[in-house]
């Protein structure tokens, strides 16, 4: 099998929630001296959008989308090792520091997001779930990143990201970091609301 068919066979088999098959597809590619980042990219990222656009079709459902997270979880733990000593010898191209914000404890969006920055050589800084607002502009002030990252599964806690921005601003640290959101609970229009 060549690359490009691992790429495919790594991709259908994590659309198709097969965790089995993901995982050994991953391991006949770095048997055969595949760029760890690549099956990434090009097989695994792929195969989770898929299954994000299944889900925005009503294909897919909660647990499905939990299910790819943890095939996506268990197939990192294989790269790993490969990524990191792939990505130690470069430079890292920016800080990010992300969490889940405050009353919301779900985390594998987050995770993968984690996983897929850590691989592409961000250095991140997780500051888990249920994140409060103090603790998010504690980290922006303490550790200077280039990126704060908030992600909210659920929409009761949209009002907590609008929140988290509002103290940034209150503290004059908005304009010295770009600000990215995520999750299920997030759309467009609401990010361009708050900022």
């Amino acid at each position: 099998m060549d690359e490009r068919e691992l790429f495919e066979k790594m991709r259908d088999s994590l659309a198709e929630l097969d965790m089995d098959m993901t995982k050994e597809t991953c391991k006949k590619a770095l048997e055969a001296g595949v760029d760890p980042y690549l099956c990434i990219t090009e097989g695994l990222s792929p195969g989770l959008d898929i299954v994000g656009s299944k889900y925005e079709r009503a294909e897919y459902f909660l647990m499905e989308l939990i299910m790819a997270g943890e095939i996506m979880k268990e197939t990192m733990k294989m790269l790993e090792p490969y990524l990191k000593s792939s990505t130690e010898k470069r430079q890292p191209i920016g800080k990010i520091v992300i969490g889940a914000v405050q009353g919301d404890l779900h985390d594998t969006g987050k995770n993968i997001v984690i996983t897929l920055l850590q691989a592409t050589n961000f250095e991140v800084y997780d500051l888990g779930s249920d994140v409060s607002a103090d603790k998010f502009v504690e980290a922006v002030r303490n550790l200077n990143p280039d990126i704060l990252g908030l992600s909210a599964l659920l929409t009761t806690t949209l009002d907590e990201m609008e929140n988290i921005i509002t103290e940034l601003k209150k503290t004059d640290l908005r304009e010295s970091v770009k600000v990215i959101i995520g999750g299920g609970a997030v759309y467009e229009s609401f990010a361009k609301r708050i900022g």
